[in-house]
């Protein structure tokens, strides 16, 4: 399949080699990062391990589950495509961890019509993520991923740029009359009476108006002169907007310089941008709502919306010195039978897939080693030689057993569409 969004442009320009700067840092060049100049961080939706890759070769997933009171619960197939969503919010998180018992699932809440008895129960059939699968066989495929919040979009986010959420954990809503809640922007252009819970013992608690000004990986590669973009819908888009892009949050960059130099928008553009020979250092990716992966609202293109960025990596010059990591913002409410570590009042969350494409990628590899969201943070950091932020980074690792740069690089072969 040929890029559906952008005609094919002309190979050219070179994009600068890094630098780095600042304090905390480790050594660049080293046996894990010499070989990558480019990394590329995909980001998509709502999706735990059991869900989406039941029943991979090597890896650790369960065809039951477990309900109240230690009863056996079948999973069943669940499309990617459904008419119902499933509560991932932080107390949504709490009841169906249950102080590590994991048997709150099937009390979970569900949105929307169609569902069936333990709806959260589900697992994608593999049929309708070839490309993820496919990707996963080829690569490393982590099922020991976690997020390092316990709660929706809007904190995952943010773990994913900056290593915290200023304990934010919950989505924005927008207060009327004191007494009704609704879906609001999520950052800094959010109307007046948003607010982002906070999180306290045994739930939330109402919190700030959804603008923070504290670092962010952005920040850090922009002092080191490292090259950045993050591509996502634009404001006001029928099927995304600003929903779930992280930097609107983030004050000094959403009325800074970088909002007009480093946020990107459509998120296409990277396709444009990798055929063009005009790829950033760093990059992260959020994709459309259609495709998404999320319940409810994405129809089937996530896989393919993901393999159309690796495929065009791969077809390019950028290959050879190239990371694509590929994770999901939550659990998304799904049933999970791995109970994660609890390092602290936010998270761990439960586990979501990462699948590492490199060409020093470990091949045909599970990782069984605990990541988290800070450990793709920390991966960029040691690749570029970058100060630390102290965040879900400092405790988290940097990746290391998902490569083998003593191997030859892997020749890329293209990714069914």
């Amino acid at each position: 399949m040929t890029l559906r969004r952008y005609a094919p442009l002309a190979l050219c320009g070179t994009v600068a080699a890094c630098g780095g700067a600042g304090t905390s840092t480790v050594p660049h060049g080293s046996a894990t990062t010499a070989s990558i100049k480019h990394v590329i961080v995909v980001i998509q939706e709502n999706r735990s391990f059991d869900n989406l890759f039941d029943g991979f070769p090597g890896a650790d997933t369960v065809s039951v589950g477990r309900g109240a009171g230690g009863v056996s619960i079948p999973l069943h197939p669940a499309s990617l495509q459904t008419t119902y969503d499933l509560d991932h919010a932080h107390t949504g998180f709490l009841r169906e961890y249950d102080d590590g018992k994991l048997d709150g699932f099937q009390h979970a809440g569900v949105l929307g019509p169609g569902s069936p008895p333990n709806a959260a129960y589900g697992y994608v059939p593999p049929g309708e993520t070839v490309p993820y699968w496919t990707m996963a066989r080829r690569y490393t495929l982590a099922d020991r991923m976690f997020q390092s919040n316990t709660g929706p979009s809007y904190p995952a986010h943010q773990y994913l740029i900056a290593g915290q959420s200023a304990d934010a954990d919950e989505n924005p809503s927008l207060a009327k009359d004191g007494t009704k809640a609704q879906d609001a922007a999520w950052g800094c252009n959010a109307p007046a009476g948003s607010y982002v819970n906070l999180v306290a013992p045994g739930g939330d608690k109402r919190g700030p108006f959804p603008c923070f000004d504290y670092q962010t990986l952005g920040d850090v590669m922009d002092a080191a002169g490292v090259t950045w973009a993050y591509y996502a819908p634009p404001y006001g888009a029928p099927d995304g907007g600003f929903k779930w892009s992280g930097y609107d949050a983030i004050r000094h960059i959403r009325f800074g310089a970088d909002w007009a130099a480093d946020v990107v928008s459509p998120e296409a553009r990277i396709l444009k941008d990798i055929v063009g020979g005009s790829l950033r250092q760093v990059s992260w990716v959020v994709p459309s709502t259609l495709d998404s992966d999320h319940a409810s609202e994405s129809d089937l293109s996530g896989p393919h919306w993901v393999s159309e960025i690796v495929n065009a990596v791969g077809k390019s010059r950028y290959w050879t010195d190239t990371t694509v990591l590929v994770t999901w913002d939550d659990w998304g409410g799904w049933y999970d039978h791995v109970a994660p570590p609890q390092v602290d009042a936010m998270g761990l969350g439960f586990r979501v897939p990462l699948v590492v494409i490199s060409p020093y990628a470990k091949r045909g590899y599970v990782s069984h080693a605990q990541h988290e969201f800070g450990s793709i943070l920390h991966y960029v950091e040691e690749t570029f030689s970058l100060r630390s932020l102290g965040q879900a980074d400092a405790r988290a690792d940097a990746l290391e057993d998902c490569f083998d740069f003593s191997q030859p690089p892997a020749p890329f072969s293209t990714i069914p569409e």
